[in-house]
């Protein structure tokens, strides 16, 4: 455990820090009783067995409930985008997480983006991602985060078609 004050080695009961990872909601602050000091910690690093998958190793930051800080949020697509739907397009998430910077108690779980309307050769920019209100964005605003794209079966039949007709037509010969 790091932050306002001095670093902490800490044991975490193994049944409740599965259920704190695998609830979906890394980014709550819990609250942590170490001695007789209660702490509000927020789970930053889980370091899992490559095998098992079991927690080896977890950092916890102590925070205030309300102090700005920096989180890595999730990114998660609603809707089938129009340009896969309609254009026979693939939707490609290019960029998974968002680095964002807001208060400690409000950091949401993920941030949604609605793809409904997306076509083919179009795409969601980091900057056009609706943050909850008190949050600004960390990673830089031009990056692209969803995409929708030909498929490559398409292109390949689109330079295929295209070699055929400009493929000169021998005058048969008498």
């Amino acid at each position: 455990m790091y932050g306002h004050g001095q670093p902490t080695p800490i044991s975490v009961d193994a049944k409740m820090l599965a259920d704190l990872i695998h609830s979906g909601q890394k980014s709550r602050i819990v609250d942590a009783t170490i001695g007789d000091a209660n702490d509000s910690v927020l789970l930053r690093r889980v370091e899992a067995d490559p095998i098992t998958r079991k927690p080896l190793s977890v950092d916890f930051q102590r925070v205030t409930r309300d102090e700005a800080i920096s989180s890595s949020v999730t990114v998660v697509t609603t809707g089938t985008p129009r340009g896969v739907r309609d254009e026979g397009g693939v939707m490609d998430v290019i960029t998974h997480a968002l680095e964002i910077k807001g208060p400690a108690q409000s950091i949401p779980d993920n941030l949604t983006i609605d793809v409904t309307e997306l076509g083919v050769h179009e795409h969601v920019t980091a900057g056009e991602v609706a943050l909850p209100k008190g949050f600004t964005l960390i990673t830089p605003a031009e990056t692209v985060v969803v995409s929708v794209e030909v498929t490559r079966a398409e292109v390949s039949e689109g330079v295929t078609e295209a070699a055929v007709e400009a493929a000169p037509v021998d005058a048969p010969t008498a």
